[in-house]
């Protein structure tokens, strides 16, 4: 999976249109295999932009669990110590 992708479900508050809009760019771009679509190609990106995006939010407002939300704050720090951790052992070696 795409590092620059994260999970969005079960969150207090809830993912915002906007963070799922910027998960389906990373997607698209990631299969699409480029950052910046050609002018050509402009249309099908913002179409497959938008075609994920609606999916991704029916997806994630039809998702039940009986998990506690997550708090976002928490969950950057775990992800800011994995990533301090990940790369001291790198610059280490």
């Amino acid at each position: 999976m795409c590092r620059n992708i994260r999970p969005l479900n079960n969150f207090a508050p809830p993912a915002t249109d906007d963070e799922v809009r910027a998960a389906a760019i990373q997607y698209v771009r990631k299969i699409g295999g480029s950052s910046k679509p050609s002018q050509v190609n402009q249309e099908a990106f913002e179409r497959a932009v938008e075609a994920i995006t609606a999916a991704s939010r029916d997806f994630i407002d039809s998702l039940v669990t009986t998990a506690p939300p997550k708090n976002r704050e928490e969950e950057a720090a775990k992800a800011r110590a994995r990533s301090q951790a990940r790369y001291a052992s790198s610059a280490s070696a």
